[in-house]
């Protein structure tokens, strides 16, 4: 009798389907894959496995998953992670059955995205400017502060995600260039404009950057990456932008819970939609797929278009 596949075997098979069939890049695999993981050490502490789980031990581990304060929209991803993997499991005939087709998540509902306001966004800019241009500071300091301002300035600018932001290749600061190739989600490319702002800063950067190569390491100073590091990846993380940022909003009195990479990309999208651009536009400016996506930003365009009736019909309320 053949023996059956252990779970983490599976669990690779699943995710060489999700990379080869649907794009899947590497954070989507690694999110899979921790819930999964967790999943199925649950299955384990009862002598289960993915081969032989039942309706029921999916819905104890919902309940598990609840007990341990999970947020419901946490649930719902844990949920979604079972059912492809169960659906996989079927058409591979390594079941003939899917105990998840029947379960039901947590109802949750789609909330409005964080968004800062303008004159917050300018302030931070202005904060983040003003550090970078402090003349006492030391050389690697004063890079540091320079590499802060140059993402916030490409962030507001762009709309990329932190993961497109950190990796951008050197190659996309070329002094002409007011479009960049970003690589997204699923390895597609798109085109963003840079602004002047951007462009800048990006000039103003690598001029910092180029005056300190003698003290750099190696590696950093021969780097392909704008935003290069001594880590495993080359270049700067996304949890370290975002500690930097955090620091930064402290210190130019905004709140940090409320400042991340992710807000700035969303008051990218909130911003040029309250000024008149097309949901279209943003969505490709963002690099969404799917319309429904970018549709998260559409009370930004009812609430300007309740403003456009107010302030223009000649028979409203003055």
């Amino acid at each position: 009798m053949r023996a059956k596949p252990s779970d983490a075997k599976l669990i690779n098979l699943f995710l060489d389907m999700l990379a080869a069939e649907q794009g899947a890049g590497d954070n989507t695999l690694d999110a899979y894959r921790r819930d999964l993981t967790d999943f199925s050490e649950f299955l384990g502490c009862s002598g289960q496995g993915f081969t032989s789980a039942e309706t029921q031990a999916l819905r104890d581990y919902l309940a598990d998953l609840d007990g341990r304060g999970f947020k419901s929209s946490s649930v719902a991803r844990r949920l979604s992670a079972m059912r492809h993997l169960f659906r996989f499991l079927l058409n591979e005939r390594v079941r003939s059955d899917d105990p998840a087709a029947i379960l039901s998540g947590p109802k949750r509902g789609r909330g409005l995205p964080k968004v800062l306001s303008i004159s917050d966004v300018d302030r931070l800019l202005v904060h983040a400017k003003a550090q970078a241009e402090m003349s006492e500071a030391s050389g690697l300091q004063r890079l540091r502060t320079m590499r802060l301002y140059c993402l916030l300035e490409v962030l507001y600018a762009t709309g990329l995600r932190v993961s497109e932001l950190v990796a951008l290749p050197l190659s996309a600061s070329r002094r002409d260039a007011r479009m960049i190739v970003v690589r997204g989600k699923g390895d597609k490319e798109r085109l963003v404009p840079l602004n002047q702002a951007s462009r800048q800063a990006m000039a103003d950067y690598l001029a910092a950057m180029e005056a300190i190569k003698p003290q750099m390491k190696k590696n950093a100073a021969a780097s392909k990456w704008l935003f290069p590091s001594f880590g495993e990846s080359g270049h700067l993380t996304r949890q370290h932008f975002a500690r930097d940022l955090k620091e930064l909003a402290a210190s130019a009195g905004l709140a940090p819970r409320l400042v991340s990479p992710h807000v700035l990309r969303h008051a990218f999208a909130s911003h040029l939609l309250h000024n008149g651009a097309d949901l279209r536009i943003v969505q490709t400016l963002l690099g969404h797929t799917d319309i429904s996506t970018t549709q998260i930003y559409t009370h930004v365009v009812e609430e300007r278009l309740k403003s456009l009736v107010r302030d223009l019909h000649p028979l409203a309320e003055k």
